[in-house]
C-alpha cells in the first residue's frame, strides 16, 4: 500500500502556499514539548511519553536513534522510493492556549523546519501534510482553533521518498530543526508581498515595484480596499486592490477593437490616443489584474545602493486599508536597492564585475547537529566578513530566514540553494517524473519565501542531482518569476564547461585545477562568467595553493572566483561512557554505512576556532597591499604591515 512518505508525487497535502510576509501577532511554541519515538510511522503511541526540546534533533537527545553520516551513498539500500523496515518516526505533542482576542481570526500553524516529512493533526483531526526538510509548513487550523486549549500533534516521519532528494553531505538526523510558533491576521490579509529595488540603467536612481497579493477570506471580494507604500524619505503611494468586475463580461471584439489588437500584435501603425487610450482600457478588459493584486512602481532618485562592502537598506512598510480607509494590517522590510546581471562574461552588481570571495556554510552544530540559532549564525556571518569573504552559498538547501536578514544586514552575496541532491542516482531522479512535482515546488518555494532579500544574487537549483527534464522544468518556473537574478547548477556545465546553457548563467564546476580554469577562460570558448561552486576542499592540509588559485583569478579575466568547501567541521560533541567528551565522526555511533572523518572539512574546528587557512585567506582577501622596501622585511614589520593594511580597509570601507 502506498503512503505520503513513499509517494514522491505528493509534497503537501493541506499545507498554505509559501509567501514572505512577516506577523508580528504570534505566540511562540519553542520549548518542552511530549515526546515519543516510534519504529515505523503505523505504530500506535503509548502512554508513555518523554519530554523534548523544540526545536531539536530527537537523534541529539539520547533517543535509540542516533546520528548517521554518509556522503555520497544513502544509509540504507534500495531504488526510490523504497525505505527501510525501520523507519523512526517521532510524535512531538502540546497543549496550546488559542487566547480569546483570536475569536474571528484566521489561526495559522507554522513549522520551521521538520526532516523529512511532517504531518499535522489538531485534537485528533488532521490538518495536513508537507515535505521538505529545510523550509517552513504552514497550516490553517481556523475551522478547528476556537478560543481556549487544544491539542496540537507533530508527527515527524525520518526517511521518506523526499530523503532520496536530500542526499547531501551531511548527517542523517530526524525531528523539529527550526523554530515553532502560531500567527493570526485578519480574514482579509496580507497573502504576500514582492519587492523588486533595482537600479536604473544609469545606475543612479533606484527602481521600486511592490507587487502585493490580498486575500479576502470567507466573505469575498470587496471593492475599496488599497494598498500603500510607505519608504522612509519619499512620499507615500496607494494603490487599489483589484476585485472582479461585474460589467466586463466575456464578449466579442469589435472591428476597432481587432485593430488595435493586431496593431500592438505586429507593432503596426495605431495612433498615440490608441495607444495610451485605447489599448489600456481594452487590455485591462481581455486580461484583467488579478483578483486581491495591488501593484506600485516608482523610482527613488540618488538611491545609496547596496552591497556586501556597503549593505544600506531602507525602511518600507506595506500598509492594507479597508474601504472606510482604515488601517488593518502594517509590515516593514528592510530594502536594498541593487542590481545583478550577467554581461558576457562577466557577473555584475552595480554595474561592477565584483570577486565572489564566498565559501559554503551547512547548518552545523556540534551540540545541536542542525539547530543553530540566530545568535550562533550572526556569530558565523561577522566571522566570515572578518576573515575576507563577501559571498556564502547555502549548502545545499535554504538556509533559515533569519540568516538571509543576518547577510543582507551585513552585507553578504548569497546564492541560494534549492534543498535537492540525488547523489547517490546522480543521473536518474533528476528524469523521473514522479520526483518532477518535487523539483519545481522547492525551488519554487525557495524564491517565494527569499525573493525580497537584497542578499540574494542567485538562485542554484540544488546540488550533485545530476541534469535532467526536472532541472528545466525548474529552471523554465524560476526564470519566468524572477528574471532579475541569474541561475546557478553545477550539473547543468558538469561536462561542457562551454555549452550553451538554459539552465546555468554561471560556469561554477567544483575542485577544477588552476590550469583547467585558465586554460578555459582563455581558449575562446567560454560563454559565462566563471564562479566556482567548491574550490579548496578544507580537509586536512588541502587548502594549499590558495595564493596560486587567486593570483590565477586576478589574472585572467572571465575568472570571477568561488566557494571554499566549507565553513565549518560537522564532527559532533559526544559523551564517551567514561565521562570524557570528544568530537565524533561517521562511524563513531554505530552508524553503517559511514563516510567516517569526510564530516571533518571545515575552515573552523567544530567549536568555530579558525584553522590557517582562514588567516591566509584573510591576507589574500585584503583589497590593499602594502608592501615592505627590501631593507626592512624583518617578521615584525611584516606582520605590522599587514596589520595595517587591514585598519586602512576597515576605515575606508567605513568612510564610504
Amino acid at each position: 500500500m502506498r503512503t505520503p512518505w513513499t509517494t514522491p508525487e505528493v509534497v503537501s497535502v493541506g499545507r498554505l502556499p509559501m509567501h514572505s510576509v512577516p506577523h508580528a501577532d504570534r505566540i511562540p511554541l519553542d520549548g518542552t514539548w511530549r515526546f515519543q519515538l516510534l519504529r515505523v510511522p503505523d505504530d500506535v503511541p503509548g502512554s508513555r511519553w518523554r519530554e523534548i526540546e523544540v526545536p531539536g534533533l530527537w537523534t541529539m537527545a539520547d533517543t535509540w536513534d542516533h546520528p548517521h553520516y554518509t556522503n555520497v551513498r544513502m544509509p540504507f539500500p534500495g531504488d526510490p522510493p523504497t525505505l527501510p523496515e525501520v523507519n523512526p518516526t517521532g510524535i512531538y505533542e502540546r497543549t496550546i492556549e488559542i487566547p480569546d482576542a483570536w475569536d474571528g481570526k484566521r489561526i495559522v500553524l507554522h513549522v520551521g523546519a521538520a526532516e523529512s516529512v511532517l504531518i499535522v493533526s489538531l485534537d485528533g483531526r488532521e490538518v495536513g501534510l508537507g515535505k521538505d526538510s529545510h523550509l517552513a509548513h504552514e497550516f490553517d487550523l481556523t475551522e478547528l482553533a476556537d478560543p481556549g486549549s487544544h491539542t496540537l500533534r507533530l508527527t515527524v516521519v525520518k526517511w521518506s521518498d523526499a530523503t532520496y532528494i536530500e542526499d547531501q553531505d551531511q548527517w542523517w538526523h530526524g525531528g523539529i530543526s527550526r523554530s515553532v510558533w502560531l500567527y493570526a491576521t485578519d480574514p482579509v490579509h496580507l497573502a504576500d508581498v514582492r519587492i523588486d529595488a533595482g537600479l536604473d540603467d544609469r545606475l543612479t536612481d533606484g527602481t521600486l515595484a511592490v507587487t502585493a497579493q490580498v486575500a479576502f477570506g470567507p466573505g469575498g471580494p470587496e471593492a475599496g480596499w488599497t494598498v500603500g507604500i510607505e519608504l522612509a524619505g519619499s512620499d507615500p503611494l496607494i494603490a487599489p486592490v483589484a476585485v472582479p468586475d461585474a460589467a466586463a463580461a466575456p464578449r466579442f471584439l469589435s472591428d476597432t477593437e481587432t485593430r488595435l489588437v493586431s496593431g500592438i500584435a505586429s507593432h503596426g501603425t495605431l495612433t498615440e490616443e490608441e495607444r495610451q487610450v485605447g489599448w489600456p482600457a481594452l487590455q485591462r478588459l481581455w486580461d484583467p489584474e488579478p483578483t486581491g493584486r495591488a501593484r506600485i512602481a516608482t523610482t527613488v532618485p540618488g538611491v545609496r545602493p547596496w552591497s556586501a562592502e556597503v549593505p544600506v537598506l531602507h525602511r518600507l512598510e506595506v500598509v492594507l486599508r479597508d474601504p472606510a480607509g482604515a488601517e488593518r494590517e502594517r509590515v516593514a522590510y528592510h530594502v536594498g536597492f541593487r542590481r545583478v546581471e550577467v554581461r558576457g562574461l562577466d557577473l555584475l552588481v552595480n554595474g561592477r564585475r565584483v570577486y565572489i570571495r564566498g565559501v559554503n556554510r551547512h547548518d552545523a552544530d556540534p551540540d545541536h547537529g542542525r539547530v543553530v540559532s540566530p545568535a550562533a549564525m550572526r556569530a558565523e556571518l561577522e566571522a566570515m566578513k572578518r576573515f575576507g569573504f563577501n559571498a556564502l552559498r547555502t549548502a545545499h538547501y535554504p538556509n533559515d530566514p533569519a540568516l538571509l536578514d543576518l547577510a543582507d544586514s551585513l552585507g553578504l552575496y548569497v546564492i541560494a540553494e534549492a534543498d535537492i541532491e540525488s547523489h547517490a542516482f546522480w543521473g536518474t531522479i533528476c528524469d523521473d517524473p514522479r520526483y518532477l512535482p518535487a523539483w519545481v515546488d522547492r525551488v519554487a518555494r525557495m524564491a517565494i519565501r527569499d525573493k525580497n532579500h537584497c542578499s540574494v544574487i542567485a538562485w542554484s537549483l540544488g546540488n550533485e542531482s545530476g541534469y535532467g527534464a526536472n532541472h528545466d522544468a525548474a529552471a523554465a518556473w524560476l526564470r519566468r518569476y524572477d528574471p532579475s537574478r541569474p541561475l546557478h547548477y553545477e550539473g547543468a556545465i558538469k561536462w561542457d564547461w562551454a555549452s550553451p546553457q538554459g539552465v546555468s548563467d554561471l560556469t561554477c564546476p567544483m575542485y577544477p585545477t588552476i590550469a583547467s580554469i585558465v586554460e578555459h577562460a582563455t581558449n575562446g570558448t567560454q560563454r559565462h562568467p566563471l564562479v566556482m561552486c567548491e574550490y579548496s576542499h578544507a580537509m586536512g592540509n588541502s587548502n594549499g595553493t590558495l595564493a596560486e588559485t587567486w593570483d590565477a583569478i586576478e589574472a585572467t579575466p572571465g575568472l570571477q572566483g568561488g566557494f571554499i568547501w566549507e565553513w565549518r567541521d560537522h564532527a559532533l560533541e559526544q559523551r564517551l561512557p567514561d565521562g570524557r567528551r570528544r568530537w565524533a565522526y561517521g562511524g563513531d555511533f554505530g552508524d553503517h554505512p559511514n563516510d567516517g572523518t569526510f564530516c571533518a572539512d571545515g575552515l573552523t574546528w567544530p567549536d568555530r576556532r579558525p584553522k590557517p587557512a582562514l588567516w591566509e585567506h584573510r591576507q589574500l582577501a585584503l583589497p590593499l597591499r602594502l608592501t615592505a622596501t627590501p631593507d626592512d622585511r624583518s617578521e615584525e614589520h611584516t606582520s605590522e604591515l599587514q596589520s595595517l593594511a587591514y585598519l586602512v580597509c576597515r576605515l575606508l570601507l567605513e568612510k564610504k
